[in-house]
């Protein structure tokens, strides 16, 4: 056993040692799972390694609509529910909230096999699900019909998937289930509650649009916290006295910068003006007033955002109509109520200080 002593005169490895070769054993199984694979003859790419992907984890409620079966689970308790699940698993399930998302995201990776087949930074997506393994049957079916690529289902029967999220380098989990993204989010996971919106409104096959709000989201909670405890005034002033210090930063930052990871290597082929994903800053700052250090934090971190919409306060929900994208992520909730009323559909982010207030309130 690795890391146990051997002898009364031998030392145990030190940690670092222990990491290594716990890494040289799963170089060595993905070698052996790899070298089976290779002799089997198959059209589907096979799943890429969790490091090398950008992990994307959907929980079955996100994914799919579920809105009768958990009123059944919870009126009528699991064992209704199961058996409703299983007798209904020629029903395929509507699209939920993460449904076009995922779709757009599939989009991308298509394209990114044709241009480096051999590449396996591309995003995958994980079934991460507290359902019980009896309800599969229904889940698999309806991702069959949709033909979404999804290889990977983790169904912990009623467990939280918090360290299922951890062992597969989750870089974005998305759930129906604010309490679960609460906890991702304080175990360090970028993660996000899905609403479905409250319109229909036609989305772009082609390009995957993901639209983020900046304070709390992309960058720390330290500007907000100045405008909520000290007004709008002093943000002002704060901002501007600190124009060239880079905001820290927030939640979402990994998941943009694995957004811009993709982008450039499109942009490597000269397919800058047909890159199938485009990002989006939609903020409630002012641009004269405090947007220069916002652009210029992103600078600092070496990240681009396609497009930078300042609002001046104004609501964000008309913005986004025109912009369509697959995903907003906003960390309060009326500027989400306000998005999805006019039909976008948005994902809250439960960080900083406008969570205090929203429970306060």
């Amino acid at each position: 056993v690795p890391g146990t002593m051997s002898g009364s005169g031998s030392e145990a490895p030190q940690p670092s040692e222990a990491v290594e070769t716990r890494l040289q054993e799963a170089e060595q199984d993905w070698a052996a799972a790899k070298a089976f694979y290779d002799n089997l003859v198959t059209k589907k790419p096979r799943p890429p390694k969790p490091q090398n992907a950008i992990t994307v984890a959907v929980s079955s409620r996100a994914l799919f609509d579920l809105v009768e079966e958990r009123r059944i689970y919870e009126e009528e308790g699991v064992e209704k529910y199961v058996e409703f699940q299983q007798n209904n698993e020629n029903v395929t399930l509507k699209p939920g909230p993460a449904f076009y998302f995922v779709k757009a995201l599939e989009h991308v990776n298509a394209r990114l096999l044709e241009l480096y087949p051999d590449d396996e930074e591309r995003f995958d997506i994980v079934l991460m699900t507290n359902n019980h393994a009896q309800v599969g049957v229904r889940l698999i079916n309806s991702i069959n019909h949709y033909g979404l690529t999804i290889e990977r289902f983790c169904m912990t029967g009623g467990q939280s998937p918090i360290g299922y999220l951890t062992a597969y380098l989750t870089n974005l989990y998305l759930s129906a289930d604010s309490e679960k993204v609460q906890e991702a989010i304080e175990a360090g996971i970028a993660s996000a509650t899905m609403f479905t919106a409250n319109k229909d409104i036609a989305y772009l096959d082609t390009q995957l649009r993901v639209a983020f709000d900046g304070d709390a989201v992309i960058f720390s909670d330290e500007s907000e916290q100045i405008v909520k405890e000290q007004g709008l005034d002093r943000f002002f002033e704060h901002e501007q006295l600190n124009e060239n210090k880079p905001l820290a930063q927030g939640p979402l930052k990994g998941f943009l910068e694995d957004l811009g990871k993709i982008q450039k290597k499109f942009y490597a082929k000269n397919e800058r003006l047909n890159c199938p994903i485009r990002t989006y800053l939609v903020t409630a700052r002012s641009a004269a007033s405090s947007g220069a250090r916002v652009l210029k934090t992103l600078r600092s971190w070496g990240l681009e955002i396609d497009e930078a919409l300042f609002l001046a306060g104004a609501p964000k929900g008309p913005i986004l109509v025109k912009i369509r994208p697959h995903i907003f992520f906003d960390d309060q909730m009326f500027h989400i109520e306000g998005a999805r009323k006019l039909g976008t559909i948005a994902a809250h982010v439960p960080y900083g200080i406008a969570q205090k207030y929203t429970k306060s309130s």
